[in-house]
């Protein structure tokens, strides 16, 4: 996903009340943006949640986007965010075929990708994985060869560096 040029990270800080998130997807959805990737969360405040959208598409039309997410009732700030301004991460779980050599080999890799064992069995093993999206997209490109059964992403987390709030 990282590798594309028109991926764009929008956060929204939010009302925490039941109907918001369907407005906000609605927004995208009528100006034809699907959306990629969605995580939302309570904020420190129970009162409101923030949501992280990575979406792909024009930037003008996202712009639109942003501007009428900003103008929702539950919606207090909207606003898109570069690579630079922002720590991200992701999170995955895969899990993988092994036999007992290629549990050695996978094994060996865990560390490169900050990743580790969260269960294993005499066929499968369950890795977790912490990174950023391109990190977590070069470990799936090593694990394929070994066979994954399945694979769950949490979807992009950011937060504005520095004292400015995200």
């Amino acid at each position: 996903m990282e590798t594309k040029n028109n991926i764009h990270t929008i956060s929204l800080f939010v009302a925490n009340k039941p109907g918001v998130l369907i407005r906000c997807a609605q927004v995208f959805a009528r100006r034809g943006f699907n959306i990629d990737s969605l995580v939302v969360s309570p904020a420190v405040n129970p009162k409101f949640s923030r949501m992280t959208i990575t979406a792909q598409g024009d930037p003008d039309t996202l712009e639109q986007i942003i501007k009428q997410s900003a103008k929702l009732i539950d919606v207090v700030h909207a606003e898109e965010h570069s690579e630079e301004e922002t720590i991200t991460r992701e999170f995955a779980l895969l899990k993988v075929k092994h036999t007992p050599s290629a549990l050695t080999k996978i094994k060996k890799m865990l560390p490169i990708y900050n990743a580790r064992i969260a269960d294993q069995s005499d066929k499968v093993v369950v890795i977790e994985q912490a990174g950023t999206s391109g990190e977590l997209d070069s470990f799936e490109k090593e694990m394929k060869p070994f066979g994954i059964i399945e694979m769950v992403r949490s979807g992009k987390l950011v937060m504005a560096k520095g004292v400015e709030e995200t």
